[in-house]
């Protein structure tokens, strides 16, 4: 029986909510550690780490060691609260604009490479749980 902490649209929300807020903090400490750093590295950060837990999920629940819910919650909703894409364009269009060319394909290759590596990785250790 579905109660209202275990409604799919509860567990969406809140997990969105708790990625948010793990990607605000993130970007508030990267900063601190990499001072001057004109590189985009917390959204390379937080895209990694979400395509690893991603990939976790995806495996604990292909192996049946997690269901639905811990989908949704996490997969859904932390991940997609943490990730974002449109920041990830955001930062190569603004890096291709003042003419970084060299660090926007270095953002481009590290984005794509690092987060299909983190998802085989989250996976794999995923369906071993």
């Amino acid at each position: 029986m579905r109660t209202l902490l275990t409604h799919p649209y509860v567990l969406v929300f809140f997990g969105g909510g708790m990625g948010s807020l793990m990607r605000y903090i993130t970007g508030r400490l990267i900063p601190m550690l990499f001072t001057g750093s004109p590189f985009p590295t917390v959204i390379l950060v937080v895209n990694v780490v979400a395509s690893f837990v991603l990939g976790a999920v995806v495996g604990l629940v292909i192996s049946k060691s997690a269901g639905e819910e811990t989908r949704l919650l996490i997969g859904v909703g932390f991940c997609g609260g943490l990730s974002t894409f449109s920041s990830f364009s955001y930062d190569t269009v603004f890096l291709l604009q003042n003419g970084r060319i060299g660090a926007a394909l270095l953002n481009i290759g590290l984005n794509v490479v690092m987060c299909l590596l983190a998802s085989v990785g989250g996976l794999w250790i995923g369906q071993k749980l």
